[in-house]
């Protein structure tokens, strides 16, 4: 019996799918196991997939099939979620030529392979041409993208990390937050100023011991070692597949706190993945919904749960014999006042939750700026001090703790930083719509035992996802579209009360 033109878009997803797995892993060994020579041949690599992945969903038998299905083969449901989807990315490969995704994918390569080099040596002259070569490519790939989708065009990069993200709605949920938060900041800090300070336990912390007491609460958690693995890498991330997944982190000698919070981070981004639909494994329906809901699930874990007086006090024995750590400083109120210390500083990964989006409200200013052309990449390191100071009264001492401290621009993500902000004010209201619903979520939190808090998650986000939108998931699951208030009760109970 002959296929479908549904079905034969499935098997042609199929296949780009699979390839877009493989670019994931390439990119895993890129960031931590390939050698700096190796650096041109996977450039190469890495663009010759984004090819064969262009052309796919370009040729014109994807578009004849797209419409045949739409005209006469899918009703609502999870199929017509599904084709939805195919037609949203569709829709975006057709608007750039395979010349311009190959040079941007070998640019984007070269660009964040400096950019370690860079970064480790505090030179941004030393990537400043690679950026500018990726930003003419970038400014070229949003202007066409907008021009197809009817969008602006950083709109047109914002879609692609958060489906159906505007310009106008981030603009109104950012504008809420810069006029609470900056009072939230002074009574927070005022409030700690009464309180004895956070003490930090002192090292050496051997980075074995730390990967031990991660892996130990990645368990706890309930990530799947048959199904993924935690390694070193420059900047930390989760990336793999939903079966093989991959979690980096990097170690301190000096302070295991940073990076164990930043692996029990990833690990909500692993339980995430993991946990999406196993029926639609290989179909756009399958996938993550977005990069502002992948978020609500890393900061859901870290900020939400681990960073609360129930998991430390459950966590705090297990730092200390991790460690062999005894005296104040290991006492679970100390390590609370440490994780829930509030104090402007330079480094975003290590930003407190109240000063954390005036980071992204940052850089998402300049890389809106950056893309229309009225900053250019040699004047970033000045306009990025010049916010700094603005934003949170500090001045960095040189680049590497200032523009070359993340990598996302370097490594094309571009219209990703909302995304973290996005996903913070979203997993305050996901949390809180959990714990109205299972009550005693945290006292089993408290007793280390994640079940309550993972099922919850499971059912009402994970298995979802991309059969339903943003919006649709989220009043699904709190019953009202995305908002600030969750998120201002949260900062309250839990720096002001």
């Amino acid at each position: 019996m002959s296929l479908t033109p549904y079905q034969q878009l499935e098997d042609r997803f199929r296949r780009l799918l699979s390839l877009r797995d493989a670019e994931a892993m390439l990119h895993w060994d890129m960031a931590t196991m390939m050698p700096a020579g190796g650096a041109r041949s996977r450039g190469d690599q890495l663009a010759t997939l984004k090819a064969v992945q262009h052309g796919i969903l370009t040729e014109p038998e994807t578009e004849f099939l797209l419409q045949a299905a739409l005209d006469n083969d899918v009703d609502d449901g999870p199929e017509a979620a599904n084709l939805r989807e195919m037609q949203r990315m569709w829709g975006r490969a057709t608007a750039l030529s395979e010349d311009l995704v190959v040079a941007l994918a070998k640019s984007r390569s070269a660009c964040e392979t400096i950019w370690r080099k860079a970064r480790a040596e505090d030179d941004f002259a030393l990537v400043l041409p690679h950026l500018e070569k990726f930003l003419s490519l970038l400014r070229q790939a949003a202007g066409a993208t907008a021009e197809k989708l009817d969008l602006s065009p950083y709109d047109a990069l914002l879609d692609e990390y958060e489906p159906g993200g505007r310009t106008r709605e981030i603009d109104r949920l950012f504008g809420e937050l810069q006029s609470f938060l900056p009072g939230y900041l002074s009574r927070a800090l005022e409030r700690q100023s009464g309180g004895p300070p956070a003490l930090k336990p002192k090292g050496p912390f051997a980075a074995g011991k730390q990967r031990a007491l991660g892996v130990r609460l990645m368990k706890i958690l309930g990530f799947d070692f048959e199904h993924g693995r935690l390694d070193e890498s420059l900047h930390p991330f989760c990336g793999g597949t939903p079966d093989d997944i991959r979690i980096t982190t990097r170690y301190d000698g000096d302070d295991f706190t940073q990076a164990l919070m930043a692996v029990l981070h990833e690990t909500g981004h692993a339980l995430y993945d993991r946990g999406l639909p196993k029926a639609w494994r290989g179909q756009p329906a399958g996938e993550a919904r977005s990069m502002g809901v992948h978020e609500s699930q890393s900061l859901l874990i870290e900020m939400q749960v681990c960073r609360s007086p129930e998991f430390l006090a459950y966590a705090a024995p297990l730092m200390a014999a991790a460690f062999d750590g005894a005296g104040p400083a290991w006492e679970t109120e100390n390590l609370l006042r440490l994780y829930t210390w509030v104090e402007p500083g330079l480094i975003r990964v290590e930003a407190d939750e109240i000063t954390y989006p005036a980071h992204v409200v940052l850089r998402y200013n300049l890389e809106k700026a950056m893309l229309a052309g009225d900053l250019e990449a040699a004047d970033l390191p000045a306009a990025w001090n010049e916010e700094m100071r603005r934003f949170l009264g500090l001045t960095p001492a040189n680049d590497r703790l200032g523009c070359l401290q993340d990598i996302h621009w370097f490594d094309g993500a571009w219209g990703y930083f909302p995304t973290y902000t996005l996903g913070a004010i979203m997993a305050a209201q996901l949390f809180e719509a959990a714990q109205n619903a299972v009550p005693g979520i945290w006292r089993a939190i408290s007793k280390g035992d994640f079940a309550p808090l993972l099922s919850w998650l499971r059912e009402n986000v994970h298995s979802q996802g991309s059969l339903l939108t943003s919006r649709e998931l989220l009043i699904r699951a709190t019953g009202r579209p995305l908002d600030t208030e969750a998120y201002k009760r949260h900062l309250q109970r839990r720096y002001l009360s």
